[in-house]
């Protein structure tokens, strides 16, 4: 990835926040944590971010509604669901609403940063698909008016 990834960690626990904060800028990735809902939903209006890790369990609100209010702010931003709650509910509603991950804790941080890497990768292979999606689209216009106007041309006396 050409750019520095922005990561927005989302959890209560300051603990967490912190030691995640750490190793992901130790990799090289611009990192912010906050530690409720509104202050992420906050954030992610005033800057861009490339992934959120969200906790399922928040003081103000389910990490898993918190999928669909960041989703309205960032609609491209990757986000991982990261829970010490695991139950097959919460991970079913988490893919549902949106996650593109679902980690368990106590982490394991090789599967994290894995997790990270890949996440952020499809989401670069996103941005490429639309941008040729795009230049597709421009090209066959051109031609379209192109031969429109050819037509035009040849139709007047």
């Amino acid at each position: 990835m050409g750019e520095t990834a922005r990561i927005l960690i989302v959890d209560d626990d300051k603990n967490i926040r912190k030691v995640l904060t750490t190793i992901l800028e130790d990799e090289g990735y611009v990192v912010e944590s906050v530690g409720t809902a509104k202050k992420a939903v906050e954030r992610t209006r005033k800057k861009f971010y490339n992934l959120a890790l969200i906790d399922v369990r928040l003081p103000d609100m389910e990490g898993i509604e918190l999928l669909t209010k960041v989703k309205d702010t960032t609609p491209k931003m990757r986000k991982i669901i990261i829970t010490g709650y695991p139950t097959l509910q919460n991970a079913v509603e988490a893919v549902n609403r949106g996650a593109d991950a679902y980690i368990i804790k106590p982490f394991d941080m090789e599967k994290i940063l894995k997790t990270i890497r890949e996440e952020l990768r499809n989401q670069q292979d996103e941005k490429k698909y639309s941008q040729e999606k795009v230049a597709g689209f421009i090209e066959t216009r051109i031609m379209e008016l192109e031969v429109e106007g050819e037509l035009a041309h040849k139709s007047k006396p």
